[in-house]
């Protein structure tokens, strides 16, 4: 049975709906024999003014971001354009989490809360050829989308969490939040939203069914 102290189900996209870009950061570094984690290094080095910062924040243009995440990559020791990494950044898309968010919508409001990047058309998703339709498809099974690219916030903001929960007309304690990024989750928490980390995403959904009182594991 729907847990009624919820009314709710908020998610992020790349790391949750797609596989993490991680994995994707990781073969890039094996490829050019950079040392392992170089580029979250990057990411997590002044995280909020670096490039990745102010790009997701539409701050400064994709051709700005390639320049100055090259800059950054290359005072860290290995010069990495920003186009690069913008091209990494949704792998495919998880079906058991577009499913169990299909199966969450039939009983609770469900948005979407990204960190993303104006690079492209329609929500900024940049992906790969042959993945935007996939991608395009989950999207649009959101009742809500709330963008960092859009907003001029971002995660770990809290402004960014509570400009959604705005949107959506509910309170933090309503909510249950999944992501695949501690440092994310921390400030929804401290607000009240319930968390879930999607490290396995067998697990979080098995996490969060318990949390619903659903049975995510054969949604359909």
């Amino acid at each position: 049975m729907p847990n009624p102290a919820f009314r709710a189900v908020l998610w992020d996209f790349g790391g949750v709906i797609t596989e993490s870009p991680f994995a994707a950061f990781a073969r890039l570094e094996a490829e050019r024999g950079l040392p392992a984690g170089f580029i979250r290094r990057v990411n997590a080095t002044d995280p909020d003014t670096n490039a990745w910062a102010r790009f997701e924040r539409s701050e400064i243009s994709l051709a700005e971001f390639d320049a100055a995440f090259a800059a950054e990559s290359e005072a860290a020791g290995h010069r990495i354009g920003g186009r690069e990494v913008v091209n990494l950044l949704y792998g495919a898309v998880r079906p058991a989490m577009v499913a169990a968010l299909v199966r969450c919508r039939r009983h609770y409001a469900v948005a979407c809360l990204t960190n993303n990047v104006i690079a492209g058309p329609g929500h900024a998703l940049p992906v790969a050829p042959g993945r935007a339709a996939e991608v395009e498809r989950a999207m649009r099974l959101f009742d809500a989308v709330f963008e960092s690219s859009r907003l001029g916030v971002r995660k770990p903001e809290p402004a960014f969490y509570a400009a959604a929960l705005r949107g959506l007309g509910i309170r933090a304690e309503e909510a249950v939040y999944l992501d695949d990024l501690g440092i994310n989750l921390k400030p929804a928490r401290a607000m009240g939203m319930t968390t879930v980390r999607v490290d396995d995403p067998a697990r979080a959904l098995a996490e969060l069914g318990a949390i619903l009182g659903l049975d995510l594991a054969s949604a359909d």
